[in-house]
Protein backbone atom coordinates (compact mmCIF):
# COMPACT_ATOMS: atom_id res chain seq x y z
CA UNK A 1 0.00 0.00 0.00
CA UNK A 2 1.66 3.40 -1.25
CA UNK A 3 2.75 5.46 2.21
CA UNK A 4 0.80 8.83 3.47
CA UNK A 5 3.02 11.20 4.33
CA UNK A 6 3.77 14.57 6.10
CA UNK A 7 6.84 16.72 5.90
CA UNK A 8 7.56 19.18 8.34
CA UNK A 9 10.04 21.74 8.13
CA UNK A 10 9.37 25.47 9.14
CA UNK A 11 11.24 27.49 6.01
CA UNK A 12 8.66 27.56 3.21
CA UNK A 13 11.46 26.96 0.22
CA UNK A 14 12.19 23.71 2.10
CA UNK A 15 9.07 22.81 2.79
CA UNK A 16 8.33 22.96 -0.52
CA UNK A 17 10.96 21.64 -2.12
CA UNK A 18 10.60 18.25 0.33
CA UNK A 19 6.86 18.50 -0.52
CA UNK A 20 7.41 18.21 -3.87
CA UNK A 21 10.44 15.24 -4.20
CA UNK A 22 8.23 13.16 -2.03
CA UNK A 23 5.73 13.26 -4.65
CA UNK A 24 7.79 12.48 -7.36
CA UNK A 25 8.54 9.15 -5.58
CA UNK A 26 6.20 6.31 -6.41
CA UNK A 27 5.72 4.37 -3.41
CA UNK A 28 4.25 8.06 -2.19
CA UNK A 29 0.03 8.35 -2.44
CA UNK A 30 0.06 11.64 -0.74
CA UNK A 31 2.35 14.20 0.74
CA UNK A 32 0.61 16.55 3.70
CA UNK A 33 2.57 19.47 4.69
CA UNK A 34 3.41 21.35 8.33
CA UNK A 35 5.41 24.13 9.04
CA UNK A 36 5.73 23.30 12.73
CA UNK A 37 5.02 20.30 15.14
CA UNK A 38 2.08 21.99 16.44
CA UNK A 39 0.65 21.42 12.91
CA UNK A 40 2.05 18.51 12.14
CA UNK A 41 0.21 17.36 15.68
CA UNK A 42 -2.85 18.49 14.08
CA UNK A 43 -2.54 16.56 10.68
CA UNK A 44 -1.56 13.39 12.95
CA UNK A 45 -5.11 13.89 14.55
CA UNK A 46 -6.99 14.68 11.79
CA UNK A 47 -5.86 11.92 9.07
CA UNK A 48 -4.39 8.77 8.45
CA UNK A 49 0.02 9.40 8.33
CA UNK A 50 2.20 6.55 7.35
CA UNK A 51 5.64 8.72 7.87
CA UNK A 52 6.86 11.93 8.47
CA UNK A 53 9.73 13.35 7.27
CA UNK A 54 11.29 16.32 9.88
CA UNK A 55 13.52 18.87 9.92
CA UNK A 56 15.42 18.69 13.86
CA UNK A 57 15.47 22.75 14.71
CA UNK A 58 12.11 24.01 14.57
CA UNK A 59 10.14 26.42 16.70
CA UNK A 60 8.22 25.37 19.49
CA UNK A 61 8.41 21.57 19.94
CA UNK A 62 11.80 20.47 17.56
CA UNK A 63 12.01 17.77 15.65
CA UNK A 64 13.81 15.27 17.81
CA UNK A 65 10.96 16.31 20.87
CA UNK A 66 7.99 15.62 18.61
CA UNK A 67 9.90 12.32 17.58
CA UNK A 68 9.30 11.68 20.92
CA UNK A 69 5.78 12.48 21.46
CA UNK A 70 5.08 10.18 18.75
CA UNK A 71 6.75 7.58 20.53
CA UNK A 72 4.03 7.14 22.78
CA UNK A 73 1.86 6.13 20.14
CA UNK A 74 0.21 2.83 19.96
CA UNK A 75 0.93 3.05 16.22
CA UNK A 76 3.56 5.62 15.62
CA UNK A 77 4.03 6.58 11.98
CA UNK A 78 7.60 6.19 10.64
CA UNK A 79 10.01 8.99 11.21
CA UNK A 80 12.90 10.31 9.04
CA UNK A 81 14.88 13.36 9.76
CA UNK A 82 16.32 15.75 7.39
CA UNK A 83 18.34 18.16 8.22
CA UNK A 84 21.56 20.26 7.88
CA UNK A 85 23.10 19.10 11.04
CA UNK A 86 24.64 16.41 11.21
CA UNK A 87 26.13 16.30 14.49
CA UNK A 88 22.44 15.12 15.63
CA UNK A 89 22.37 11.42 14.08
CA UNK A 90 22.89 9.60 17.32
CA UNK A 91 20.00 11.70 18.90
CA UNK A 92 18.15 11.01 16.45
CA UNK A 93 18.49 7.20 15.82
CA UNK A 94 17.44 7.26 19.70
CA UNK A 95 14.27 8.63 19.44
CA UNK A 96 13.70 5.84 16.64
CA UNK A 97 14.20 7.49 13.52
CA UNK A 98 13.86 5.26 10.17
CA UNK A 99 16.38 7.35 8.41
CA UNK A 100 18.37 10.16 8.75
CA UNK A 101 18.93 12.71 5.52
CA UNK A 102 21.17 15.26 5.12
CA UNK A 103 20.16 18.67 3.26
CA UNK A 104 20.36 19.13 0.81
CA UNK A 105 18.04 16.71 -0.70
CA UNK A 106 19.39 13.54 -3.33
CA UNK A 107 16.45 12.06 -5.00
CA UNK A 108 18.20 8.42 -4.54
CA UNK A 109 18.76 8.96 -1.31
CA UNK A 110 15.15 9.85 -0.57
CA UNK A 111 13.78 6.68 -2.64
CA UNK A 112 16.00 4.62 -0.26
CA UNK A 113 14.46 6.36 2.97
CA UNK A 114 11.12 5.50 1.31
CA UNK A 115 12.33 1.93 0.88
CA UNK A 116 13.06 1.53 4.56
CA UNK A 117 10.06 3.02 5.40
CA UNK A 118 8.03 0.48 3.75
CA UNK A 119 10.07 -2.21 5.19
CA UNK A 120 9.31 -1.22 8.49
CA UNK A 121 5.56 -0.90 8.22
CA UNK A 122 5.35 -4.10 6.43
CA UNK A 123 7.63 -6.06 9.22
CA UNK A 124 5.24 -4.40 12.14
CA UNK A 125 1.98 -5.20 10.18
CA UNK A 126 3.46 -9.03 10.17
CA UNK A 127 4.01 -8.89 13.79
CA UNK A 128 1.38 -10.32 16.00
CA UNK A 129 -0.41 -7.73 18.07
CA UNK A 130 0.81 -7.26 21.57
CA UNK A 131 -2.53 -5.81 23.01
CA UNK A 132 -5.35 -3.44 22.22
CA UNK A 133 -4.59 -1.68 18.54
CA UNK A 134 -6.42 1.93 19.78
CA UNK A 135 -3.91 4.22 21.98
CA UNK A 136 -4.45 3.99 25.73
CA UNK A 137 -6.27 6.63 27.56
CA UNK A 138 -2.87 8.42 28.35
CA UNK A 139 -1.19 8.54 24.96
CA UNK A 140 -2.90 11.67 23.22
CA UNK A 141 -0.97 14.66 23.50
CA UNK A 142 -3.09 17.88 22.26
CA UNK A 143 -1.16 21.13 21.17
CA UNK A 144 -2.09 24.74 22.63
CA UNK A 145 -0.66 27.38 22.21
CA UNK A 146 -0.08 30.67 24.59
CA UNK A 147 1.84 33.98 23.69
CA UNK A 148 3.31 31.88 21.04
CA UNK A 149 4.17 29.25 23.61
CA UNK A 150 3.26 25.62 22.10
CA UNK A 151 2.17 23.14 24.84
CA UNK A 152 0.99 19.28 25.13
CA UNK A 153 -1.96 18.84 27.25
CA UNK A 154 -2.88 15.02 27.82
CA UNK A 155 -6.26 14.02 26.95
CA UNK A 156 -6.34 12.19 30.29
CA UNK A 157 -6.03 15.37 32.04
CA UNK A 158 -9.16 17.19 30.69
CA UNK A 159 -12.69 16.87 32.19
CA UNK A 160 -14.93 18.08 29.77
CA UNK A 161 -14.53 20.33 26.81
CA UNK A 162 -17.03 23.06 25.22
CA UNK A 163 -17.77 24.16 21.85
CA UNK A 164 -17.06 27.72 20.15
CA UNK A 165 -18.04 28.05 17.23
CA UNK A 166 -15.50 25.72 14.76
CA UNK A 167 -13.31 25.31 17.54
CA UNK A 168 -12.98 23.20 21.25
CA UNK A 169 -12.21 25.06 25.09
CA UNK A 170 -10.45 22.16 26.50
CA UNK A 171 -10.77 22.32 30.17
CA UNK A 172 -8.21 20.36 31.94
CA UNK A 173 -6.09 20.67 35.41
CA UNK A 174 -3.62 23.05 33.89
CA UNK A 175 -6.76 25.25 33.03
CA UNK A 176 -8.69 25.94 30.24
CA UNK A 177 -7.21 26.25 26.33
CA UNK A 178 -8.86 26.83 22.95
CA UNK A 179 -7.65 24.42 19.99
CA UNK A 180 -9.00 24.76 16.13
CA UNK A 181 -10.65 21.42 16.15
CA UNK A 182 -14.18 21.03 16.40
CA UNK A 183 -16.39 19.46 19.03
CA UNK A 184 -17.64 16.67 16.67
CA UNK A 185 -14.00 15.64 15.75
CA UNK A 186 -13.12 15.03 19.15
CA UNK A 187 -16.44 13.20 20.29
CA UNK A 188 -15.47 10.74 17.57
CA UNK A 189 -11.86 10.39 18.18
CA UNK A 190 -12.45 9.95 21.61
CA UNK A 191 -15.73 8.01 21.99
CA UNK A 192 -13.80 4.64 22.91
CA UNK A 193 -11.54 6.62 25.36
CA UNK A 194 -14.03 7.35 28.13
CA UNK A 195 -15.63 10.89 26.61
CA UNK A 196 -19.39 10.71 26.12
CA UNK A 197 -21.16 13.54 24.47
CA UNK A 198 -24.05 15.32 26.67
CA UNK A 199 -24.98 18.37 24.70
CA UNK A 200 -24.27 19.43 21.01
CA UNK A 201 -22.02 21.92 22.71
CA UNK A 202 -20.78 19.38 25.41
CA UNK A 203 -18.02 16.50 26.19
CA UNK A 204 -17.09 15.01 29.15
CA UNK A 205 -14.53 12.67 30.65
CA UNK A 206 -17.03 9.68 32.04
CA UNK A 207 -14.76 9.22 35.31
CA UNK A 208 -15.17 13.12 36.08
CA UNK A 209 -18.95 12.63 36.13
CA UNK A 210 -20.30 12.58 39.83
CA UNK A 211 -23.81 12.81 39.56
CA UNK A 212 -27.26 13.75 37.19
CA UNK A 213 -29.93 15.28 39.05
CA UNK A 214 -32.68 17.67 37.41
CA UNK A 215 -32.76 20.97 37.33
CA UNK A 216 -36.48 22.69 36.38
CA UNK A 217 -37.39 20.98 33.59
CA UNK A 218 -34.18 19.68 32.09
CA UNK A 219 -31.34 17.83 33.48
CA UNK A 220 -27.60 18.86 33.91
CA UNK A 221 -24.59 16.28 34.49
CA UNK A 222 -22.31 16.82 37.38
CA UNK A 223 -18.32 16.78 36.08
CA UNK A 224 -15.92 17.08 38.59
CA UNK A 225 -13.38 19.79 36.86
CA UNK A 226 -9.89 19.33 37.94
CA UNK A 227 -8.60 21.76 40.54
CA UNK A 228 -11.89 23.05 41.61
CA UNK A 229 -13.76 22.66 44.93
CA UNK A 230 -16.87 22.22 43.54
CA UNK A 231 -18.56 20.04 40.35
CA UNK A 232 -19.70 22.09 37.20
CA UNK A 233 -23.17 21.48 35.95
CA UNK A 234 -23.44 20.92 32.42
CA UNK A 235 -26.88 20.58 30.42
CA UNK A 236 -27.67 17.42 28.77
CA UNK A 237 -29.70 17.43 25.73
CA UNK A 238 -32.98 15.10 25.90
CA UNK A 239 -31.72 12.69 22.88
CA UNK A 240 -28.01 11.78 24.69
CA UNK A 241 -30.09 11.51 28.19
CA UNK A 242 -30.95 8.57 27.73
CA UNK A 243 -27.60 6.72 26.64
CA UNK A 244 -25.79 8.47 29.18
CA UNK A 245 -27.57 6.51 31.46
CA UNK A 246 -27.26 3.64 30.09
CA UNK A 247 -23.66 4.34 29.98
CA UNK A 248 -23.48 5.06 33.80
CA UNK A 249 -25.53 2.18 34.81
CA UNK A 250 -23.40 -0.05 32.90
CA UNK A 251 -20.04 0.96 34.45
CA UNK A 252 -19.74 -1.01 37.68
CA UNK A 253 -17.40 1.08 38.89
CA UNK A 254 -19.11 4.54 38.76
CA UNK A 255 -21.08 5.27 41.91
CA UNK A 256 -23.72 7.25 40.34
CA UNK A 257 -26.91 8.23 41.43
CA UNK A 258 -28.96 9.68 38.33
CA UNK A 259 -31.90 11.99 40.38
CA UNK A 260 -33.69 12.37 37.46
CA UNK A 261 -36.08 10.09 35.76
CA UNK A 262 -36.49 12.36 32.59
Amino acid sequence: MPLVVLAVDDEPPALDELAYLLGRQPEVDEVFTAGDATHALRELSERRIDALFLDINMPGLSGLELAGVLRKYAEPPGVVFVTAHEDKAVDAFDVGAVDYLLKPLREQRLAQAISRLTAARDSAQQRPPEGPSRPSTSDEVIPVELSGVTSLVRRDSISWVEAVGDYARLHSDSGSHLVRIPLSTLATRWQDHGFQRVHRSYLVAVRMITGLRAKGSSTVVCVRANGASEAVELPVSRRQLRELKDLLVRDPMRQIRADSET
